[in-house]
């Protein structure tokens, strides 16, 4: 069962925040994967995702293969994980080398009230490694996780980390706002990309900085 004694995400967010690489790209999913975050750790290089559970994962898969030269690192829940589990067996298959999968497992929804998974003790780990990611492994406390990530990032991935938590269903208020258009121009400055400009009449143009 899901245990409250479990660390909360906050501690290892601490942890990527100590570790993570000088223009690493880090994608966050809905809710406080990515409230939180942007309280602890806020930067261009982040991309909020909202409103797209599950989806969080073949964007960040996308980012690593688009920019190779970037560490990225994703933050997707157990939840997610389980509604899209293809997105790991294309993680598995592209094996993009600079890729860092951080599954938060909390035993339920947190994103959408806190309804607990239909199997909230799943292996997710041993789920990537049947997915053909041969490096993942179930972490429990945030000390391991130190202790792993640092060397990880050094190391050509994919990697997956799950990362045991207690639920976090309180909602966190991040300190910006949290506008889909302007998180993605605000992103796609930092990666020096054009960025996209609505037009009055709908639809919209890209800009080059």
């Amino acid at each position: 069962m899901v245990s409250e004694a479990r660390p909360s995400r906050a501690d290892y967010y601490r942890v990527l925040a100590d570790a993570l690489p000088a223009q690493a790209l880090v994608v966050t999913a809905l809710g406080n994967a990515s409230y939180l975050w942007a309280v602890m750790h806020h930067a261009p290089e982040n991309f909020y995702v909202e409103d797209a559970m599950g989806l969080t994962l073949p964007l960040a898969l996308g980012l690593a293969v688009a920019q190779p030269a970037r560490r990225v690192v994703v933050v997707e829940g157990d939840g997610a994980t389980l509604m899209h589990m293809g997105a790991l067996v294309t993680v598995g298959a592209v094996a993009p080398r600079n890729l860092t999968v951080l599954l938060i497992q909390n035993g339920v929804h947190a994103a959408s009230g806190g309804q607990v998974l239909t199997n909230p003790e799943l292996d997710l780990a041993a789920l990537a490694r049947s997915a053909g990611i041969g490096r993942a492994s179930n972490v429990a406390a945030p000390e391991a996780f130190a202790a792993a990530l640092k060397p990880a990032f050094m190391a050509d991935g994919p990697e997956v980390f799950v990362l045991s938590t207690a639920p976090d269903i309180d909602v966190v208020r991040p300190p910006i706002a949290f506008d889909p258009v302007l998180t993605k121009n605000r992103f796609m400055t930092a990666i020096g990309a054009p960025r996209y400009v609505p037009t009055l009449f709908g639809g919209g143009r890209l800009e080059a900085e």
